[in-house]
């Protein structure tokens, strides 16, 4: 849902505050109202979370409910469900009010999504975002995806991302983390 008609700036939406606890995105300059994640979404996050710290990424490179701004036609920030930052991005975040990846900072190696029931989720997960983290050039894009019961491994690979679909007990091959033991079912079902 648009809050207000008006357009942002990047400055003028970091500077926003309306004293909820309200999370929200700006996509081309328009704020809008980021609805609370499913359990089954919380569950996923919580669970890739997990692994990652047992595949040896330590805490401070993980990041839930950090934003990152991307390029737009207009000033635009996502919310990504989970990210794990490079060493170099982690210090760039060292002490920060706010947990913001701009423009100036090294990408993410790695950011995870979880798309949410309903058609405008979908397209902005698997459309609008994926042009939006490639331009960025997050080095792997993953969509996880509980509809279509499938997990959609994006690969930045000269520009542009290579797709890779897994599905039921597909083993999941991530570039950043070989040693993955991790199936798509498991993912979906959050390792229940």
């Amino acid at each position: 849902m648009t809050i207000t008609s008006q357009k942002m700036t990047l400055e003028e939406y970091l500077n926003y505050n309306d004293g909820t606890d309200t999370q929200y995105e700006l996509v081309n300059g328009e704020l809008i109202v980021m609805p609370p994640e499913s359990d089954l979404n919380q569950r996923i996050v919580m669970f890739l979370l997990s692994h990652f710290l047992q595949q040896g990424i330590p805490s401070y490179r993980l990041r839930i409910g950090a934003e990152i701004v991307v390029s737009g036609s207009r000033a635009t920030t996502r919310l990504p469900d989970l990210m794990v930052l490079s060493e170099e991005l982690a210090t760039a975040l060292e002490g920060a009010i706010r947990s913001t990846i701009t423009i100036d900072m090294p990408p993410p190696q790695l950011v995870v999504e979880v798309v949410s029931p309903g058609r405008e989720n979908a397209d902005r997960d698997y459309r609008y975002k994926r042009s939006e983290y490639a331009a960025r050039g997050i080095a792997e894009y993953w969509i996880v995806d509980p509809i279509q019961q499938q997990v959609t491994v994006l690969e930045w690979v000269e520009g542009l991302y290579e797709e890779r679909v897994f599905q039921g007990n597909q083993q999941i091959i991530s570039p950043m983390l070989p040693d993955l033991d991790l199936t798509s079912e498991r993912v979906i079902n959050a390792g229940g």
